[in-house]
């Protein structure tokens, strides 16, 4: 029955990001130019643009670059974490396994939310009163700062570069399908609009770029969600029934079951989306844009409803658009199927419900969506090399402000510039995949350390190295010998290591690692570390000396 329960976890925890990275792998076609999309993307841009340069008239020093000086509100925090997660692909990747699959959509879509009450809960409080810019200022509190602050940046690096590559990817796809551009000229159009942010306007532009494309994303779902219930008379009943109907599964759309084949790669994508969550670096950059613990613990919950919320929308349109769109020849091919592919389900329902320019609004909000993401990760990437190598590790915390930010600005233009020649590289490879590797090692290597930094007083630093490197090599070792690039890359005919995912077996290696170089650690420096663990505690549990939101 347990063993029932986390595999039914599991899989709910790590379905929405599958299928989302699902919703845009496979051939694309370019479709016909989308006039009224790319007016509306382009008013976007220039707003957001506009926004950027008033950040940037805000950017006095390393603090307003880096955390927005502190000054972002619980409720401003917590849409933005929202919108870092509510992405263009979860939106059509999710209504599309509704779509296809009806009951599935609502389990697995929901599920995704397991990880965040249970994590973030127990870390948002502490991170904010421990951290300054980064999740490595806490790793390091009562560390040695120059191999933790190393291992840290070096698996947010990693994170950034597999994250960002699944964006760019799924920009250059979207752009294919919306908006009827060359992929190449997307992907390239995503890395610039995406420096001008970071470079210009730092955490601060990031966040409100953010922030409106969360509530333009909630308010388009809104009205499809709507506007479908408005056809069904509100009535949930009518919506399930008509729907079963005229679905060619019929009835069987109604129950919940079978998608996914593994349960080892399923339970181990789900410990991965689920503590990967809380390794995430431009995830957890985001406590420390806010004034202090107490608006920490409410971002979580506010991020946590919106998402939820957003979840419960999907689910309805992709009913919605069972109903709309399925019995509707116009959105299909000559052989029947959905033009552009299931993916487009939420995208069609858009058209079906709100016309052209609705669809043109859909399309640049998913487009938007993707370009917000791809900042806030760019930010967390370059905060790394800036922040944890130069300024604490080479300059050994000596380095003033300018010269941070200097470093900050080279880094981005070069994550830029990498994230274009990446996702050009990597146009054919699945995403899912790419964000399933992030997330692996999100939760094999950062969140091992930073986890048991809070709460083990026994931990040193020979320990969390050894642990944190053997995590993340163990992941991505593991991840190369596994049926996708072994088999499908690499051309072999069958893999090493059975499994898709790794990070069942990696945490494991992780947490052993850390825990057994820990306590056979019996140095002198061992034995400060863990004196050091009490002012930590106190400090994290009361805020006692830490930073506190900076006045504009």
């Amino acid at each position: 029955m347990i063993a029932r329960l986390l595999t039914a976890l599991a899989l709910s925890a790590f379905a929405p990001l599958l299928w989302a990275g699902e919703a845009l792998t496979g051939e694309v076609q370019r479709q016909p130019v989308n006039v009224s999309a790319i007016v509306m993307f382009v008013a976007f841009v220039g707003a957001t643009l506009c926004i950027t340069y008033w950040a940037s008239k805000k950017n006095n020093s390393a603090s307003d670059y880096y955390a927005a000086g502190g000054n972002i509100t619980g409720f401003q925090n917590g849409l933005a974490i929202a919108g870092d997660y509510m992405s263009a692909a979860s939106f059509l990747g999710i209504s599309a396994l509704v779509y296809t699959s009806g009951y599935d959509g609502l389990i697995y879509s929901i599920g995704f939310l397991v990880g965040w009450p249970v994590i973030l809960f127990l870390m948002a409080e502490r991170l904010r009163n421990l951290g300054k810019y980064t999740f490595a200022d806490v790793a390091s509190y009562r560390l040695k700062q120059m191999e933790i602050r190393t291992l840290s940046a070096s698996g947010s690096l990693v994170v950034v570069a597999f994250y960002l590559i699944a964006q760019m990817v799924g920009a250059g796809k979207l752009i294919q399908l919306l908006f009827g551009l060359d992929y190449y000229v997307a992907v390239v159009l995503v890395g610039v609009l995406m420096m001008l942010y970071v470079l210009f306007g730092g955490m601060l532009a990031t966040t409100w770029v953010q922030i409106i494309k969360a509530v333009m994303l909630l308010s388009g779902a809104s009205f499809m969600a709507l506007m479908v219930m408005k056809h069904v008379n509100f009535d949930f009943g009518q919506l399930f029934s008509e729907a079963v109907k005229v679905h060619p599964k019929g009835l069987a759309i109604m129950s919940p079951g079978g998608l996914v084949k593994d349960p080892v790669s399923a339970i181990s994508l789900g410990l991965a989306l689920m503590f990967g969550t809380a390794g995430l670096p431009h995830i957890l950059m985001r406590f420390f844009t806010v004034g202090d613990a107490k608006e920490a613990r409410k971002s979580v919950f506010y991020a946590t409803g919106f998402i939820g919320y957003f979840y419960i929308l999907t689910f309805i349109i992709g009913f919605g658009a069972i109903l709309l769109v399925s019995t509707n020849p116009s959105f299909m091919d000559a052989s029947g199927l959905l033009v552009g592919g299931n993916n487009m389900a939420a995208i069609h329902l858009a058209n079906a419900v709100g016309g052209n320019l609705f669809l043109g609004f859909i399309s640049a909000v998913a487009f938007a969506t993707i370009l917000a993401v791809v900042a806030g990760l760019t930010l967390a990437g370059a905060t790394a090399v800036s922040h944890d190598l130069y300024a604490s590790v080479i300059k050994k915390g000596k380095a003033n402000d300018k010269d941070e930010i200097r470093v900050s600005k080279i880094t981005t233009i070069a994550l830029g510039v990498l994230a274009i020649g990446l996702g050009i590289l990597f146009e054919k490879q699945n995403i899912a995949f790419m964000v399933g590797l992030a997330f692996s090692i999100a939760a094999s290597c950062n969140f091992p350390v930073l986890f048991l930094s809070m709460y083990w007083k026994n931990l040193t630093t020979r320990g969390a190295m050894i642990g944190g490197w053997l995590g993340l090599v163990t992941a991505v070792t593991l991840m190369i010998l596994g049926p996708t690039v072994w088999v499908q890359v690499l051309g072999h005919a069958q893999a090493i290591f059975p499994y898709e995912y790794p990070a069942l077996f990696s945490m494991a290696v992780a947490f052993i690692g850390i825990w057994f170089f820990s306590i056979t650690d019996k140095s002198t420096s061992a034995a400060d570390e863990r004196a050091r663990f009490l002012p930590q505690f106190v400090r994290s549990q009361t805020g006692l000396g830490a930073s506190g939101a900076v006045a504009h």
